[in-house]
């Protein structure tokens, strides 16, 4: 049996994998094994370690390697101490793949440690561009650490190629996360607001996930979220589910503006640490807009036709679908394309869109592909 260990360090990372951690886990030619570390062991967070283990994985190793700063110092010394950690969890579980999804610092550090362990790496969602967040460069060496590539558009697979990775390595699977569309059973409307408790029945709500933008002069991240807050209470007929942000460097100070923000609007207000996939979808699902500047809200939202609001620059340079409203991180800006989602003459929630991250069909791409290739112990720089 191939033994395919999963990494694991954010919510939103976990939410993609799922279904092919379950796939992984009941194949009769694979053995899964999974290593969690970063914001799913912070009580900060919500302690997300505990949704893994309800849905009925073992995890195999924690890695504690989150300090609780909020800053550039902080995040660095973080991924020094999860290579350290790393280092004995893969040494101990010596897996013949090492899955990794995105482009996260936590992943960063695990990636390296594998590379220097010899162990090979499937990397997922390599070749995306997000110009506004270190997650760029981190995401582009991490596709130089790793042997298998899976992307989520032909376009990301040739950016994959143009950095020197054999074309026979480099697959376009779509996105992981859009296998929920085919595979999840959501909630019903009356099931979410119970369980978030706030009366979400009358379907006017808005969904928001604004994270700390680390790569930007421009855009301060406090100042956009007191913008984008300001902004919310122009609209105070639409109730409103507030997700915490990534805990990356700036994240903290977010925390405490959105907390205080809950606090002055419990009436239509609800601050959540960790929806977890189902929530947060069936969120989407009935949402008149997702607003924030998540990854989520480019690449799952749109098959929900529901439309999308990009704030500021974290995103700027990934393919988006027609559903998206980008705007600028101020005040003025924010209310416009907020007006504007909730205006016919836009955009119609329920109208098809096509979504160029794919159909939802990928774990059973992956796996044919760790099944059939074994790695070799060098890799061949292909030249355009």
């Amino acid at each position: 049996m191939k033994k395919i260990c999963v990494f694991t360090g954010t919510r939103a990372e976990y939410g993609l994998l799922y279904w092919l951690m379950k796939d992984i886990e009941k194949h009769q030619e694979l053995e899964l094994q999974i290593i969690v570390s970063g914001s799913h062991l912070s009580p900060e967070f919500g302690l997300t370690h505990q949704q893994i283990e309800s849905d009925g994985f073992y995890i195999n190793d924690k890695v504690e390697m989150l300090l609780s700063s909020n800053s550039a110092v902080g995040t660095a010394k973080s991924i020094g101490l999860g290579v350290l950690g790393f280092a004995d969890a893969l040494a101990k579980l010596a897996p013949d793949y090492l899955v990794i999804l995105g482009d996260r610092y936590e992943a960063l550090a695990i990636a390296q440690t594998a590379m220097i362990l010899r162990i090979p790496i499937a990397h997922l969602n390599g070749g995306e561009v997000t110009e506004g967040a270190y997650d760029d460069a981190i995401r582009h060496a991490i596709t130089k650490l790793s042997y298998l590539h899976f992307t989520a558009n032909d376009g990301y697979s040739k950016r994959v190629i143009q950095l020197g990775e054999e074309p026979s390595r480099v697959f376009n699977v779509g996105s992981i996360g859009l296998e929920h569309l085919k595979r999840t059973d959501l909630l019903s409307i009356n099931a979410l607001s119970k369980s978030i408790g706030l009366d979400l029945e009358d379907n006017k709500f808005f969904l928001v996930t604004y994270h700390s933008v680390t790569l930007s002069d421009d855009e301060l991240p406090q100042e956009t979220f007191r913008n984008l807050t300001q902004a919310l209470d122009d609209f105070n007929d639409y109730k409103v589910i507030l997700t915490y942000p990534n805990a990356d460097d700036g994240g903290r100070e977010i925390i405490q503006l959105l907390d205080n923000y809950v606090v002055k609007n419990k009436d239509r207000v609800v601050g959540i640490q960790s929806l977890g996939q189902i929530r947060y979808l069936s969120a989407v699902k009935f949402a008149s807009v997702v607003i924030g500047n998540s990854s989520s809200g480019i690449a799952e939202v749109p098959s929900f036709a529901t439309p999308t609001i990009n704030i500021g620059g974290r995103q700027k340079g990934r393919l988006m679908a027609k559903s998206i409203i980008h705007a600028k991180p101020s005040y003025e800006a924010i209310n416009k394309a907020i007006k504007i989602s909730l205006s016919d003459n836009n955009y119609i929630k329920g109208t098809p869109v096509i979504n160029p991250y794919g159909d939802g069909a990928t774990s059973k791409k992956i796996i044919e592909k760790l099944l059939a290739i074994t790695a070799r112990k060098t890799k061949t720089f292909f030249d355009l």
